[in-house]
């Protein structure tokens, strides 16, 4: 009976494998988009193949709708407090069938933070876009008052990943805008599509993911997470022709057919009072199934007042802040009446 062994090959260079996390920084914002990405620097031009572990190594992270797996890339749309915790990949080249590389990663830690980021604006707020459009990308006020800060974008090209800083726009490709010194506008085509996030030296803003399509179906849904009774409206646009009747997805399932009347490039479908359950991947179709979009998350939170606003600012905090300026202002107008009555009653 003929035994095999796996062995580990000896190379003169000893390869490392690491995690970079974009944007950088061990914390990481609820709502945003996270991008993990594994790096094995070698002088030498092996293909590697990539296992991803979570919470310990060797273990595979347990199936979730929000976290895709591909290659050496491990994304996450719309984090959650259950994405915290240690990623770690795991980078293998097999040099026969018995003779093998296995290289593991030190894990790489992600806090999801409690407090509010300042908030990027994307108009459209959308997460697709067809190539040709024209979207703006807008920085907090809370960085824009300040000198130093820059919109940053990394994407994925080809083999090579690029990290791309603005002064404040025009090395992305475009100029500022002429009304509003803030805002960046870009003209979409391969190249724009990727994380974006604004820097300066105290912090950054939330991410943004933006997906360029070079298809004939796109599905724009909210870029950010909205709130429990809010109304939302998902729009699948095509990029040419007119359709009368188009599908839409949840989660892979159909849940409505929705008939225009006027036959239109762009079809609605709206989510009165959106609920909890109501978030998920959804994803639109022509009536003949031969043009359909890419999937898009809809993220939903619990209403505004007693959860955290993505636009910067808290919403449970600041509700908490009014009842006690209430509260305090009843009881100093009641001590000002109980003074009053005191002095009337102490003279009479």
């Amino acid at each position: 009976v003929a035994a095999f062994a796996l062995q580990v090959a000896t190379y003169k260079e000893t390869p490392k494998v690491s995690v970079s996390v974009w944007p950088p920084g061990s914390n990481i914002y609820l709502g945003e988009c996270v991008l993990l990405q594994c790096t094995v620097e070698s002088n030498s031009s092996f293909v590697w193949s990539y296992r991803w572990f979570r919470h310990k190594p060797h273990t595979a992270p347990t199936p979730n709708l929000r976290h895709l797996v591909s290659g050496d890339s491990y994304s996450i749309t719309a984090v959650t407090r259950e994405d915290a915790g240690r990623y770690w990949c795991q980078a293998e080249r097999w040099e026969s069938n018995i003779t093998s590389v296995v290289l593991l990663s030190q894990p790489a830690t992600l806090s999801v933070s409690e407090l509010p980021p300042p908030s990027l604006t994307l108009t459209p707020s959308t997460r697709q876009i067809f190539r040709g459009e024209r979207f703006t990308v807008q920085c907090p006020v809370s960085l824009t008052n300040s000198s130093g800060w820059m919109l940053k974008q990394f994407s994925r090209g080809g083999v090579r990943n690029r990290l791309r800083y603005t002064d404040p726009c025009s090395p992305l490709g475009d100029a500022v805008s002429a009304d509003k010194s803030d805002r960046c506008e870009f003209t979409a085509v391969n190249g724009t599509s990727g994380l974006y996030w604004c820097e300066d030296a105290e912090g950054r803003s939330n991410a943004v993911n933006i997906t360029v399509s070079y298809g004939t179906i796109i599905l724009k849904t909210p870029a950010h997470p909205v709130f429990e009774g809010d109304k939302v409206v998902l729009y699948c646009q095509y990029w040419a022709g007119n359709h009368s009747k188009t599908t839409f997805f949840k989660n892979g399932a159909e849940i409505i057919t929705s008939t225009s009347s006027s036959s239109d490039s762009v079809i609605k479908m709206t989510i009165e009072n959106v609920a909890q359950e109501d978030e998920g991947f959804y994803k639109c179709a022509s009536q003949d199934r031969k043009m359909e979009s890419l999937e898009s998350w809809l993220s939903v939170r619990p209403d505004r007042g007693n959860f955290t606003s993505t636009e910067g600012t808290a919403a449970s905090t600041s509700g908490s802040w009014k009842w006690i300026i209430v509260s305090c202002g009843v009881v100093l107008l009641f001590l000002i009446l109980l003074s009053v009555w005191l002095v009337c009653h102490y003279r009479s």
